[in-house]
Parts: structure tokens; sequence; C-alpha cells
């Protein structure tokens, strides 16, 4: 059973990438969703920086006010 399921990923896999291969349009779509995941995951790491600067600071004034 596990084979099977791991012969059709792979299989999967395959034939997408000969589809996308082939297909102006499919790849077109690839390189639309790539770049809207890039630029959410970028909003997403600058959230988090500025958190973690945030966090920073407010632990540096309350040692300063100690």
């Amino acid at each position: 059973m596990e084979k099977m399921f791991c012969l059709g990923v792979v299989l999967g896999m395959v034939g997408g990438a000969l589809l996308v291969a082939n297909s102006y349009k499919a790849r077109s779509l690839v390189k639309k969703s790539q770049a809207e995941i890039m630029q959410k995951v970028d909003e997403m790491m600058d959230e988090r920086l500025n958190a973690f600067e945030g966090d920073k600071e407010e632990k540096a004034e309350k040692k300063s006010k100690k």
C-alpha cells in the first residue's frame, strides 16, 4: 500500500512537470503562484522581525529602568 502511494506521488509529480513544461498557461500560472507565495512569506518574515525587534527594545527598556 505504501509503495503504491509513493509510486502515485512520483507519477503525479512527473505528470505535473510534463504538463507545466509543455503548457504556457500552466507555466505562467505556476510562476504567478510562486511570486504570490514569496510575497506572502516576505511579509510574514518582516512582521516577525519587527515583532522581535520590538521585544528586544522592551527588554532593553526594562533593564534600563532597574
